[in-house]
């Protein structure tokens, strides 16, 4: 069970988890947010796409392309 913890398959799921809260968030503030905010929101976007990369890693460790 410990193992299933630690599993890159659940560390997939917690990060689109988070990049969809992420999602929900910044729609959420909008872009007519005040100027206080643009500095969260460039923090939100960038924490986004960091998650993506994240993700996209991780799918292709979990399943690599075949060679043709």
């Amino acid at each position: 069970m410990d193992s299933n913890l630690h599993s890159p398959e659940r560390r997939l799921i917690e990060l689109r988890i988070e990049h969809a809260d992420l999602d929900a968030t910044i729609d959420r503030l909008g872009p007519d947010g005040n100027p206080q905010d643009e500095l969260l929101m460039r923090r939100l976007k960038k924490r986004r796409l960091l998650l993506r990369d994240q993700i996209a890693q991780l799918e292709i460790a979990l399943d690599p392309k075949e060679p043709a």
